[in-house]
C-alpha cells in the first residue's frame, strides 16, 4: 500500500489508538522510627492503562517503605527490564530492586544478579499462595531476595484510597505501617 495516497485522516487514526497512562500526584509523608527515615515526597505515578488502583498502590506503599531520595519508579508495565521501583548509586550500580506483583521467577533471579538487594510485594490473596507454591523453591536459595506479601484486605483498602491528587502519611513502626 503506497502510504502516500491513504487520506490523511487515516494516517492519524492509527496512531490515537494507544491509550495513555493516567497521571497521579501524591505528597507521600513517611515517618520510619525503623530506620530514623522522616521526609517528605512529592510523587509523580504514570498507572499504566492496564495496571489497577490495586496494583498502584502497592507500588506507593513499596515506595513509603523502602523511601529514599534515590528511590525512583521504574518505567512501568510496559519494559521488561526495570522494576516497579529502584534504588542506584551514584555510579549507576542497582543498590535496590523492587517489584510489586507476581513476577515471573527467571525475571527474579535475574534481578538478584544485578541488584544488592531484591524485594517483591506479593498480593492478590489466593493467587499469592499459587505463587509462591510453583517459584518459592527456586526463590528460596536467592539470599539477595526478600518477598513480603500484602494481605488482600490491605490492598484492597489501599486500592479505595487512591484519586487523582493525594495526601498520604505512612507511619512505619516494629515492621508495621
Amino acid at each position: 500500500v503506497d502510504r502516500r495516497r491513504r487520506p490523511r485522516a487515516a494516517l492519524f487514526a492509527h496512531r490515537s489508538l494507544a491509550l495513555k497512562s493516567t497521571i497521579f500526584k501524591a505528597d507521600l509523608a513517611v515517618a520510619d522510627i525503623d530506620r530514623g527515615y522522616y521526609a517528605d515526597h512529592a510523587l509523580t505515578l504514570a498507572r499504566h492503562p492496564s495496571e489497577t488502583d490495586e496494583r498502584m498502590m502497592v507500588r506507593l506503599l513499596a515506595f513509603a517503605l523502602h523511601a529514599d531520595e534515590r528511590l525512583e519508579f521504574g518505567r512501568g508495565l510496559s519494559t521488561d527490564d526495570e522494576p516497579d521501583l529502584w534504588r542506584r548509586d551514584l555510579t549507576g550500580a542497582v543498590e535496590q530492586w523492587i517489584d510489586v506483583g507476581l513476577p515471573d521467577e527467571r525475571d527474579v533471579r535475574k534481578a538478584c544478579g544485578r541488584a544488592d538487594e531484591v524485594h517483591v510485594y506479593a498480593y492478590g490473596g489466593r493467587a499469592c499462595a499459587l505463587w509462591w507454591a510453583k517459584a518459592g523453591p527456586a526463590l528460596a536459595r536467592q539470599d539477595r531476595l526478600a518477598v513480603h506479601e500484602v494481605p488482600q484486605e490491605a490492598s484492597r483498602a489501599l486500592a479505595k484510597l487512591a484519586a487523582r491528587t493525594m495526601k498520604l502519611q505512612y507511619t512505619v513502626q516494629d515492621g508495621h505501617v
